[in-house]
């Protein structure tokens, strides 16, 4: 027992491991097809005779020569395509006892009847007859499913009466004729089995409509617009507005452009998509309207009973409205004058504004001239030292003493006296504006051919 202790000690490491499975070695996935050293009496003969009817059997290969020495293929003649040259050479190797293939094939060119590129087509205007009476019936159902589509859309009277306005209503005709044409492309393509057909169809028309919606932007942005200022109607026919910068009244508004009459007469035609990106000043929404303009007096005058004075001027005259009452304020103090505010309101619909101001203008300058107050222009002053006697600039009698301004009675009395010759000669201040009448004009008298007006008196204004 103690030898047999001392044996295994003694033994490497290793001995005493189990010993792993060794493994066969996998044969090649590419060997080659070990070729006979001899051959059999009369493989030659069978290897031609089975391609001759293999061959045989396949139109496209009815003109093929095969012949065999030592088990080498050889062929020749013509085939239809280049795909059958090599379905040829592959159909040969696969028989059994080829050694190799000599592929001599060549595509026929010629416009016989045995070209395989006629024969196709023959067989495809054979297949388009035999399947005519299936695309007629396709094409009714087509057509039946576009005519119920026309039918619906055609109900006017009910799309008008869902849709808040005309150009909305022939959006939802439009839209359902649309639908049911394309439904009935769908289900006639469907019919006659061109699925493949009718996937290329929608592909390419989705990559023509988005191409189309590049190209098209600015179009389809406007007759978004045009659908949207429908909707929400921002001015009536007539209506005096600023749209940004460009100023004038309303005619129509029309699918694509709002038409104005600019205050000098002209046409003006703005597209939708530009007003409703705009900044829309309506002068007609609110008929109070206030007009303002600046008078200067001298430094010397008092300008709280000039304020005093411009507020009893402008509330004396008709047309200026008590609530909310004329105000004047003082802007600034010049070098030579004291600027004053006049600020008065009317109602356009008895007054125009333009009339309305300029008699204010009047007015009140001629109350202030009137009353003693002086308009000054621009005075300058020069000094050649240091403590000049400063110039006398009121009235200067003979003697050379300076006269004392009028009194405040007097000045009240004289803004009255000017007030009631300006009230006794004032002109018509009512609203006289012929651009209106144009535009009144124009609107009851458009032609047949011309576009739908999409503004609405019978909706509310935003």
């Amino acid at each position: 027992m103690l030898l047999a202790f001392a044996q295994l000690l003694a033994a490497p490491a290793f001995a005493a491991l189990p010993v792993a499975e060794e493994t066969a070695p996998q044969p090649a996935d590419n060997v080659s097809q070990a070729i006979d050293a001899a051959q059999d009496d009369g493989a030659d003969e069978r290897i031609s005779g089975r391609l001759a009817g293999i061959y045989g059997e396949l139109p496209a290969f009815k003109n093929v020569r095969v012949s065999v020495q030592q088990g080498v293929v050889s062929l020749s003649g013509k085939v239809p395509s280049s795909e059958d040259i090599d379905r040829a050479e592959n159909i040969a190797s696969r028989v059994s006892g080829v050694v190799t293939v000599e592929n001599g094939l060549e595509r026929d060119l010629s416009l016989g009847e045995n070209v395989g590129g006629i024969g196709s087509l023959k067989d495809k205007l054979a297949g388009f007859a035999a399947m005519l009476p299936l695309i007629g019936v396709a094409v009714l159902v087509a057509l039946a499913i576009a005519a119920i589509g026309y039918a619906i859309a055609g109900l006017t009277a009910l799309w008008h009466r869902i849709a808040p306005n005309s150009f909305l209503a022939e959006l939802i005709a439009s839209a359902i004729r649309f639908v049911f044409v394309t439904g009935g492309i769908v289900i006639a393509l469907d019919m006659i089995g061109a699925g493949a057909l009718m996937g290329a169809v929608l592909g390419g028309a989705g990559v023509i409509g988005l191409a189309l919606g590049f190209a098209m932007r600015d179009t389809v942005e406007n007759y978004v617009a045009s659908l949207m200022l429908s909707l929400r109607q921002p001015f009536r026919p007539n209506d005096h507005v600023i749209i940004d910068d460009r100023e004038g009244r309303v005619i129509r508004l029309t699918s694509r452009a709002t038409v104005l009459m600019t205050l000098d007469g002209n046409h003006l035609r703005i597209p939708n998509g530009q007003v409703f990106r705009a900044v829309i000043l309506n002068y007609t929404r609110n008929p109070q309207r206030r007009f303002d303009f600046e008078l200067g007096i001298d430094a010397d005058d008092d300008p709280n009973a000039a304020r005093k004075l411009g507020r009893e001027t402008l509330s004396s005259l008709s047309f200026v409205l008590d609530d909310p009452p004329p105000e004047v304020r003082i802007m600034q103090v010049g070098d030579s004058n004291v600027v004053l505010q006049f600020l008065a309101w009317i109602d356009q619909r008895e007054a125009d504004w333009y009339r309305a101001r300029s008699l204010a203008i009047a007015a009140a300058k001629s109350a202030l001239e009137h009353a003693g107050f002086a308009l000054p222009e621009p005075i300058y002053r020069l000094r050649f030292d240091e403590r000049t006697t400063p110039l006398p600039f009121e009235n200067i009698t003979e003697s050379g003493r300076r006269t004392p301004g009028p009194s405040a009675a007097d000045r009240k009395a004289m803004a009255a006296a000017a007030s009631a010759s300006s009230a006794s000669h004032s002109e018509d201040v009512r609203p006289d504006d012929e651009v209106a009448r144009m535009v009144e004009a124009e609107r009851s008298t458009a032609d047949e051919g011309q576009e739908k007006d999409l503004l609405d008196s019978r909706r509310p204004v935003e």
